[in-house]
């Protein structure tokens, strides 16, 4: 992360969050990184589950740890769905329920209560991955863009 670059746009005084999945579902894991100096504050997984619910479960986890130490810091997610499923208080997902499913989708049943228990939280904001790079937390899974077939702009 330069720090250099994002002073003074960014708050540095606060925990960015993001999920890993192999597959759609898959084994799924996200963790919580501190901004300050990019200490890992939590890692949980992998279980079976999606992206989605994965970038729901750790920005509801960061928002937990920040209520439960009473730090005054905010959460930063460059997850939509994750950021608008808070937001709601609802996981919109449409992972079924089976042996494999079971535990994560508990969570997020606990997760949906815990921020109806807790109306009032950490403030949530979008991480801007276009200007900033990649959030902190991220975990380095993302493909590679293809390459381009000869002669259709690949510069051969």
């Amino acid at each position: 992360m330069d720090y250099d670059k994002l002073k003074g746009i960014v708050d540095f005084n606060a925990i960015a969050v993001d999920a890993g999945c192999s597959g759609n579902p898959g084994a799924m894991e996200y963790q919580g990184i501190y901004l300050g100096n990019e200490q890992r504050l939590f890692h949980f997984g992998p279980i079976q589950g999606t992206n989605n619910i994965g970038e729901f479960l750790a920005i509801v986890h960061a928002l937990a740890l920040i209520k439960k130490n009473g730090w005054d810091m905010k959460v930063y997610s460059d997850s939509i769905s994750g950021m608008a499923w808070v937001r709601n208080k609802k996981a919109k997902t449409t992972l079924k329920r089976d042996e494999q499913t079971a535990q994560v989708l508990d969570l997020v049943i606990r997760a949906e209560n815990w921020l109806w228990a807790n109306p009032k939280h950490a403030e949530v904001l979008k991480w801007n991955t276009e200007e900033w790079g990649e959030i902190p937390a991220d975990f380095g899974r993302k493909a590679s863009p293809k390459p381009s077939p000869k002669g259709k702009g690949s510069g051969e």
